[in-house]
């Protein structure tokens, strides 16, 4: 009989004034994998990672971690759980290395075993060089470091972190995503933002939320093989010419290149065959990583559509 999950939402609900700010969620994750928890402004996704957190009780609903009911066992499941909010934590006075050991006796390591846990944590987010720094006189990028630090301070099972990249310049965002990655290979991650830029370089699972409901839920991978292919030719050609090849199910022409969408049979290598046998000279051809864009805003809309309905 398999284990169960680290992490399962069964049918969690939040509702608040009358109006269900998270409906009816299932959600399930495991050691070894990030999910990109991705949605719009208001789409509910800070809401359920504080319910995983357990800074909110479902209004119905179980959220489980290592199988014990988050809210009937809250110590002895919350020892699994690390969580980095969208407003870092920081204590401005003190120095990382004070806030750090802080974090760890909270989680009820003392001494030498707090020390250890302060340590690894500090070269594993990168802060050795300012440990001794105020946490109040660091960069926005260190603060996100530190608070993830503190997030892992106890060797969580389960990470739960809502925008970390946030309001980061590109070079400070680039690092969380490769700290976001590296913590994956041992920990399950859920990573709550409206980047789609956060989930395709940190995630392997991808659950799409729209006012509150779970719109979709799969592997990272499917969408990247369901997507198109952006193909760049020697030839000036049109929609026409695309379509007498049968390998073709629909061509686009969009910045510079066609967006290539194969028919259910064909393969990427049958399509450069085709173009190189017509002699259109294949100068381009990779996929294309419209693919999750596409599904978001697609989910997107056709809400907006409906509601104007």
């Amino acid at each position: 009989m398999s284990a169960s999950p680290l992490l399962q939402l069964l049918d969690v609900s939040r509702v608040l004034a009358g109006r269900a700010v998270v409906a009816e969620l299932n959600l399930q994750l495991d050691r070894g994998h990030v999910l990109g928890l991705l949605g719009v402004n208001g789409a509910g996704k800070s809401t359920t990672l504080r319910m995983i957190a357990g800074v909110l009780a479902p209004s119905s609903g179980q959220v489980r971690i290592a199988g014990e009911d988050l809210c009937e066992q809250p110590q002895t499941a919350g020892r699994q759980l690390g969580y980095l909010p969208e407003q870092v934590p920081l204590y401005p006075e003190l120095r990382v290395s004070e806030y750090l050991d802080f974090c760890a006796n909270l989680h009820g390591l003392r001494g030498v075993a707090a020390a250890r846990a302060v340590a690894a944590v500090t070269e594993r987010c990168n802060l050795g060089d300012v440990r001794r720094r105020l946490l109040g006189n660091l960069s926005k990028g260190f603060q996100q470091r530190v608070g993830i630090a503190q997030a892992i301070v106890h060797d969580p099972a389960l990470i739960v972190l809502d925008e970390p990249a946030s309001g980061l310049d590109p070079v400070q965002a680039a690092s969380i995503r490769a700290l976001v990655r590296e913590l994956g290979r041992e920990h399950a991650v859920i990573l709550s933002t409206h980047l789609l830029p956060d989930v395709q370089a940190c995630c392997d699972r991808v659950a799409i939320l729209h006012q509150g409901r779970l719109r979709h839920d799969g592997p990272l991978q499917a969408l990247a093989e369901s997507g198109a292919l952006r193909v760049v030719t020697s030839a000036s050609l049109d929609e026409t010419k695309w379509k007498t090849l049968t390998c073709v199910h629909s061509a686009e022409f969009a910045d510079g290149a066609w967006r290539i969408r194969l028919a259910s049979d064909a393969t990427p290598a049958q399509l450069a065959q085709a173009i190189v046998s017509a002699g259109w000279g294949l100068n381009e051809m990779r996929d294309d990583d419209a693919g999750l864009e596409q599904i978001f805003l697609r989910i997107a809309s056709a809400e907006s559509t409906r509601e104007a309905a």
